[in-house]
Order: structure tokens, then sequence, then C-alpha cells
């Protein structure tokens, strides 16, 4: 409704990008749904942002989906809606040699990383497709990942593209509803799972070296460009990354 703050959901808002996310929408004046599966770090996320926006906490498992439905009928009580939602929540898993990763280890990524992304998604379409006024924007976090790999990272890899895909098909589908759906595709900003970039993470050629880092607050002021649009337009796929970073020309 016209002056009324969107409502916003951020999956893993307890730490990394997806907490800086959630610190800027509520410092923005959006309602922030922040969720994750450590309560005591969601509602420190909340504390950074002080009194600004309307914060509501819920622990949640974006790998069940009766704990994701749990997250949306727990937003749809408070607000009634949910205009935006940032699929953040992800795991980089174990790296290791294709031959060497366990099954364990590569069933853990895809359902954080691609069953996670999904049933949020699928949550928030109904959502959104039923509320009045209709619409909403979701957007996924991808990776640089989502177009060329890293050495022995098959399982996140592979989870990256498939959110591609995944994108590209709530896209579509949320044409006659207004639904936008876009990616952003982050490239080595500084976070907890990034730590050891800038001392040395294996590359293409066999060797090991230091990669450039950027502040997260880009990510941070990219995902807030991409949310204020109005639903008529959408960024369908941005890349933001370290200036330097191996990406172009990678191998």
């Amino acid at each position: 409704m016209p002056g009324t703050p969107p409502a916003v959901v951020i999956t893993g808002a307890g730490s990394g990008i997806g907490r800086d996310i959630a610190v800027a929408m509520l410092k923005a004046g959006h309602r922030v749904a922040l969720a994750g599966r450590n309560a005591e770090r969601l509602h420190a996320t909340a504390a950074t942002a002080g009194a600004s926006g309307e914060a509501l906490v819920v622990p949640a498992d974006v790998r069940s989906a009766e704990s994701v439905g749990g997250l949306f009928a727990a937003v749809a009580a408070a607000w009634g809606r949910v205009d935006v939602l940032v699929n953040n929540a992800g795991t980089f898993g174990t790296g290791a040699p294709l031959e060497d990763v366990p099954v364990e280890v590569w069933n853990a990524v895809i359902d954080t990383n691609l069953t996670g992304s999904f049933l949020c998604a699928q949550a928030a379409f109904r959502q959104m497709k039923h509320q009045e006024p209709q619409g909403g924007r979701i957007i996924n976090n991808g990776s640089v990942s989502a177009h060329v790999p890293r050495p022995f990272a098959a399982a996140y890899t592979a989870s990256k593209h498939a959110i591609t895909g995944l994108t590209k098909a709530i896209s579509l589908e949320g044409r006659p509803y207004r639904i936008a759906c876009g990616q952003i595709d982050i490239g080595n900003a500084a976070t907890e799972m990034t730590g050891t970039f800038g001392t040395g993470v294996p590359q293409a050629d066999g060797s090991v070296r230091a990669e450039p880092l950027m502040d997260t607050r880009h990510v941070t002021d990219a995902v807030l460009l991409m949310a204020g649009l109005p639903l008529d337009a959408n960024v369908e796929f941005l890349t933001i990354m370290a200036t330097n970073m191996p990406f172009i020309g990678r191998g």
C-alpha cells in the first residue's frame, strides 16, 4: 500500500552479506524478516540496526519445507504481504577434488543453496501472487561461480549454475503476476566465507595465490538498488566483484 514500508524477507541474515543487507534494509526504514538457523545471531543483526525499520526475527532452516512454510506464515501474520525476498542463505561446503567429494557434502550444499532457494522462492511466489496489491520481487544470491568454477568446488559450482536456471524460471512464470526476479553474482566480497582468499586459494593453473577482496558494502548497495526498482523494471543479472580478481580470463 502507498506509504507503507516494504516487507522484506532475508535468509541467512545472521552473518556475512545477509546480515549487512538486513541492517541496510532496516536502516532504510523497511520491515525486515530476519531468517536463519541461529536465533542469537539474528537478534544481534536486529540490534545492530538500532531502532530503524521493523525487525521480525524468525529462526528457520531453508532446507526444510515445513520450516520455510512457518517462516512465510509468520511474515504474512505480521505484515500481510511479502514485497521482497532476498534468497541469500548458502554454504560452500568442504573443498575437495571431484573424485573425493562425499555424497553427504554434495547433498548438504545442494539442499541449502538450491533447494533452500527454491523453497523460499516458491513460498514467496505464492504470497506475492495472491496478495493485494499483487506482485513482488525475488533476488537470488548467485555467485561468479554461476559462470565459472573454482578448483575443488563441484557442489558449490553446480548449485550456483542451477540458481541461474531457477532465476530465469521464476522470472518467466512471474510475468503475469507482477513478480520480478533477478540474480546478483558476487565475487570476492570480504566475509567469513572468503577469509582465506586474502592469504591464498587454489587457482586453475595449480598454484595457490592470494586474491583481491572488496568491501561488502558494495554488494549491499547493489541489492538495495535492485530491491528499490518499481516492478515494471528489473535487474535480471548483475555481477559485482573485486576488480582484479581472477574471473575474466580465469584459468
